[in-house]
C-alpha cells in the first residue's frame, strides 16, 4: 500500500493541506468545516449531509423534476456555488454529459465516485474568484443564505467570470414563516423564530434575506432578462394541494431533524445564548412543526438572468 501513499505522490505540503481540511472542528456534538473556520453556520456531519439531500429532493418536487429553470442550451462549463454534498452537480453532470460541472464548497464532503465530467474544489466564493474571466455558461447558487457578506460583490464576481450570453440562477427561501389565512397569529412562535434567525444573520454579518433581494441585486450587477419565480414550502403537511402537501411533509422532516444544525452555532457562538436556552428554543420549534392548525409556509424564489452578449 505504501506505493500509493498520498504523501509520496503529492508531497508533504499538499498532504499537510489535505490533512488540515479534514481536521474538522467539533462544537456541541456537531462537526464543522476547518477551511475558513467559522465562515459557515452549518455542520458538515452525516446528519447535516442527509438534511441537504432532503432539500435537494424538495427542490426537485418544487421545480417539477427540473434541475434549473434558466433556459440553457448545450452548456459547456457549469459552476455550482456552495455545492454541499454535490448532489445537484452530480445530477447536472449526468444530464449534460458534454459539460464540465465544477462544485465548490468550504467542506470536502462530496463523494469520490462521480461522473467523469464532474469535479469538486474547496473554495470560499465570498472572496475574489480565481476562475478565468468569461469562463462559465451557467452559474448555479442554492441555499447560500447566511453565507455571503456582500451579495453585490458576489454577483459582480459571477458576472465577470461568466461568458456573454451565459445564465445565472439562484434558488433561496425565507427563514421567516408566514401564512395567507390568518392562522399564524401575531404572537405565534414562528414570528419569534423568524425574527431570531434574521437577527442572528445580521450579527453574523451575512444576511438571510437574499431570497427577496436577488432579482434587484442581479439587475444591479448588469444581468438582463432577470426572471423571478416564487414558490412555497409549507411547514408541514397541512395543505390540501397534493404537491404542497408532499413538500410540506418533507419540510417538516427536514426542519425537525435539521434545526439544531441550522441554529445551534448561530445561537451560541453569534448570539451568546447558553446551550440550554438554545435547546429550549429548538424544542419549541419542533413542537410547532406538529401543529397542523397553523397553515404556515416558507416563501421562496428562483431567480435567473443572462449576461448580455
Amino acid at each position: 500500500d505504501s506505493g500509493f501513499d498520498s504523501g509520496s505522490l503529492l508531497g508533504d505540503d499538499t498532504d499537510t493541506l489535505a490533512s488540515s481540511l479534514m481536521h474538522y472542528r467539533m462544537e456541541n456534538g456537531r462537526q464543522y468545516h476547518a477551511y475558513r473556520d467559522g465562515a459557515y453556520w452549518g455542520p458538515n456531519d452525516e446528519l447535516a449531509k442527509e438534511i441537504l439531500d432532503f432539500a435537494h429532493h424538495m427542490y426537485l418536487i418544487t421545480l417539477d423534476q427540473k434541475l434549473h429553470l434558466a433556459p440553457l442550451t448545450n452548456p459547456h462549463r457549469v459552476l455550482d456555488v456552495g455545492t454541499g454534498t454535490g448532489i445537484w452537480a452530480i445530477d447536472m453532470a449526468d444530464q449534460y454529459p458534454s459539460a464540465t460541472v465544477i462544485g465548490t464548497d468550504l467542506s470536502p464532503i462530496q463523494p469520490e465516485w462521480v461522473p467523469p465530467n464532474c469535479q469538486f474544489e474547496i473554495d470560499d466564493v465570498s472572496l475574489d474568484w480565481t476562475f478565468p474571466p468569461e469562463h462559465f455558461d451557467f452559474v448555479h447558487i442554492r441555499e447560500l443564505f447566511g453565507c455571503i457578506p456582500d451579495w453585490d460583490f458576489f454577483f459582480q464576481q459571477a458576472f465577470e467570470h461568466m461568458k456573454p450570453g451565459g445564465w445565472i440562477e439562484i434558488v433561496e427561501h425565507s427563514v421567516y414563516p408566514t401564512s395567507d389565512d390568518g392562522s399564524m397569529g401575531p404572537v405565534h412562535f414562528y414570528h419569534l423564530w423568524g425574527q431570531t434567525v434574521i437577527e442572528m444573520g445580521q450579527k453574523f454579518g451575512k444576511s438571510f434575506t437574499i431570497w427577496e433581494e436577488a432579482k434587484e441585486r442581479m439587475e444591479r450587477a448588469g444581468f438582463v432578462d432577470v426572471t423571478e419565480v416564487r414558490y412555497k414550502w409549507p411547514m408541514n403537511g397541512w395543505s390540501n394541494d397534493k404537491k404542497l402537501k408532499d413538500i410540506g411533509r418533507w419540510n417538516q422532516l427536514r426542519l425537525h431533524e435539521g434545526i439544531e444544525g441550522f441554529m445551534i452555532r448561530l445561537l451560541t457562538q453569534v448570539g451568546g445564548w447558553s446551550v440550554a436556552r438554545a435547546q429550549v428554543h429548538l424544542a419549541e420549534m419542533r413542537k410547532e412543526l406538529k401543529n397542523y392548525k397553523v397553515h404556515a409556509y416558507l416563501p421562496g424564489t428562483v431567480v435567473y438572468g443572462r449576461k448580455p452578449l
